[in-house]
Formats: structure tokens, sequence, C-alpha cells
């Protein structure tokens, strides 16, 4: 007994099904979560401190101003001072923000730069710029930054952004460098240097681009970790408290007993924006690794069809209530091929 199979689709057709879906439907769920807390954040920061109610320096010389609790004119309450935790809470997102960015960015590129040149020249320049990334590597952070800051002048937050910019990068250059070294020895690479092609060119039109998910996967890692030491500095107080930040209203909340005197509103909004900003920075950095990381994306898109996904096996297996079942033509053509024939199918082909 002969049985006609339901025929696969043409490869051209389900790449252009894919391409039709766009690249945000083809983002993992984590990310787009976390990048829509991200996007929130960074439209607070845009508009917040336009938005806001009072001069969050404004102190109240009024008595009954001071620690109010939230209501509907202080949305947040106020400090012992009677200053309006709302508005500082807008103006320290912005700042906190804005700092993290800059240094994500900064770093980011210092990271690029090193670990590309250090694998693509290799020999000397290799060994050099790699003892200088471990010696940066190696040396404690915080402490630097505490010791770096205490003497640095207190001029607004440039001293913070250039001393995490300088200690934040060596993580990024040894990973980008050991991708770089995977990447440089590859046809296409061997390639552009047969036609002529100058060194710059191919690092940029041909190394760099293959990196896209590593350098973004870094550049979100920085940005998270720039937020978190930012804001412990300004709660020791080594950062500039000239200008309101997350961290500098944790600072003054803590040091006028604001948890001694019941006073939540001040001290628990600013906490709960660190949170929710690491947490949407956390999960779109799980969603790029997933995006970038073929094991991971695998495994993602056999458990939404049904599927049991190990990085050991060679092929999906259907498991549950869709064992035995035809996949729908959406997923991908190597696991619709893989997945099982329904039980009557299979027996007349025996």
């Amino acid at each position: 007994m002969s049985v006609v199979m339901p025929a696969a689709t043409e490869p051209t057709a389900t790449a252009g099904k894919v391409a039709r879906r766009g690249y945000w439907k083809r983002l993992p769920l984590k990310a787009k979560v976390g990048a829509a807390i991200l996007a929130f954040f960074i439209l607070v920061a845009i508009i917040g401190p336009s938005i806001a109610p009072f001069n969050p320096s404004y102190q109240n010389p009024s008595l009954n101003a001071s620690l109010e609790g939230p209501n509907a004119v202080h949305l947040l309450g106020t400090t012992q001072s009677g200053q309006d935790v709302f508005s500082q809470l807008l103006s320290g997102i912005r700042l906190t923000m804005v700092l993290a960015l800059i240094v994500g960015a900064a770093a980011s590129f210092l990271s690029v730069v090193v670990g590309v040149t250090a694998a693509f020249l290799g020999g000397l320049w290799d060994e050099v710029l790699s003892l200088f990334t471990n010696v940066v590597l190696v040396l404690p952070s915080l402490p630097l930054l505490v010791v770096f800051l205490g003497y640095l002048p207190q001029s607004g937050q440039t001293p913070t952004i250039v001393v995490l910019s300088a200690l934040s990068w060596p993580w990024g250059a040894r990973v980008i460098r050991a991708q770089t070294l995977a990447i440089r020895n590859r046809d296409f690479v061997a390639a552009s240097r047969e036609t002529g092609e100058r060194s710059w060119r191919v690092v940029m039109f041909d190394i760099v681009p293959n990196e896209i998910s590593l350098i973004a996967a870094n550049f979100v890692n920085t940005v998270l970790y720039a937020i978190g030491a930012s804001v412990a500095l300004a709660f020791i107080g080594v950062a500039d408290l000239n200008s309101w930040s997350l961290g500098t209203m944790l600072y003054w909340a803590q040091s006028q007993d604001a948890l001694h005197l019941g006073a939540w509103w001040w001290f628990v909004p600013p906490g709960l924006a660190v949170a929710l900003m690491g947490t949407g920075l956390g999960l779109l950095n799980f969603g790029i690794d997933e995006l970038g990381n073929p094991r991971l994306r695998d495994a993602s898109t056999a458990r939404r069809f049904g599927l049991r996904w190990r990085p050991g096996e060679p092929t999906p297996v259907a498991t549950g209530p869709r064992a035995g079942r035809r996949l729908p033509d959406r997923a991908p053509a190597a696991m619709r091929s893989a997945a099982p024939m329904p039980p009557a199918v299979e027996e007349g082909a025996r």
C-alpha cells in the first residue's frame, strides 16, 4: 500500500514567510518584555523632567509638608525637607539612564576596538593587548572607583562616566577577541583578503557584522553594570550629590533615616525603578542570547511546537499531546520532517 505524504514547503516560500513575519515577531518573548520595559524608562527619561509637577530641589518651609504620604498633590509623598519624591524620581531616572547608556556605548566601543584588533592582527599586538586587558580585568573595580572618584573634583557626572567606562570594557574585549579568532580564518574572510580588500574593510564589513548579537549583549550587560555601579557609588556618597539620580535619592533617604521614620515612599520608588531597569535589561540580554545562539533558539522553537529538544540529539522528538500530529506549516522544515508520522499513516507505510 502506497501512501502519498504531504509535500514539504519550498525553501523559498518558507524564507519568504519568515522574512514577512518581521524582525520583531521573531524576537523571543523575554526579549520583547525586556525591550518594552527599557523603552518605558527611556521614554520617562526623555519627557520626565518636563512633566515633573515640582522642582525636585525645592524645599517647602511648611512643617505640614514634611514627610507627607502619597496624596493627590504629591503622588509619591514628600521628603523630610518637603521635597516632592515624584519629581525627584522623574529627574533621577533621566540622569541614571543617560549615564548608563553613555558608559555602555563607550565601554562597548573600547571592547570592540581592543578585542577585534588583538585577534585580527595577532602576534605581538595580540600579546600586548591581551596582557593589558587581563591586567585591567583583574583590578578590583569598586575599590578603584571609590578611590578615583574620591580624588577627582566634583564636576557633575563626568568623572563617574569616565571611570566606569575605563573599567567596564575588558570582559567584553576578551569575549569579542575569542569570537574574532573563530571568524578570521573563515572562507569569506580569506576570500576578501584574496581580492585585495584593505584590512579595515575586512574588519568593518566581514568580521564586525557577524558579531552584532555578541556586541549587543555586551552593550546590554555594560549598561546593567553601569546602573548598578552608579547607584552604589551615589548611595555611599562618593558620586556627585548635587544632581538628582536614583542613587542620590537612596543616599538622602538613608542618611535621613527614612526607614526608621516609616517613610517607605521615599526609598521604595527609586529602589523599585532600579530593580525594574535591571529586570528589563536582563530579559533583553537573555532574549538576545537566545536569538544569536542556535542551540537556545532551536530549543525554544521546539518547546513552542510541543517537541522535546536536547542539545545532544540530532532531531527533535514529539512528546505529549502533540505526539503523532503533523506540525503546522509555520514550523521549521527540519522539525516538520523530524516529527513522527501519525499512527494511521505509519501503519499503512509498513
